[in-house]
């Protein structure tokens, strides 16, 4: 089966909307492992990060509702 961007962005809301919060570094270890490698990357500060891609499906499709909390890297309902 082919997986798309908007696939690995449907599965995070759904996390973010069932448990609440998402952590960066719990989703990106997932999506490496059940979507693959070309949806995330290693960004300049040697951390594991969602492409570029991925970010814009996610950002679209949560519409607002999700936010980013950087000193605790991990996304939460709003």
């Amino acid at each position: 089966m082919e997986v798309s961007e908007q696939q690995v962005a449907e599965w995070m809301v759904q996390e973010i909307r069932h448990r609440g919060i998402l952590h960066q570094e719990e989703a990106t270890q997932y999506i490496r492992s059940y979507f693959g490698e070309q949806y995330v990357f290693i960004n300049e500060n040697r951390n594991v990060s969602l492409s570029k891609e991925v970010k814009k499906a996610f950002r679209k499709l949560h519409g607002g509702r999700v936010a980013w909390d950087r000193d605790g890297f991990f996304w939460a309902w709003t």
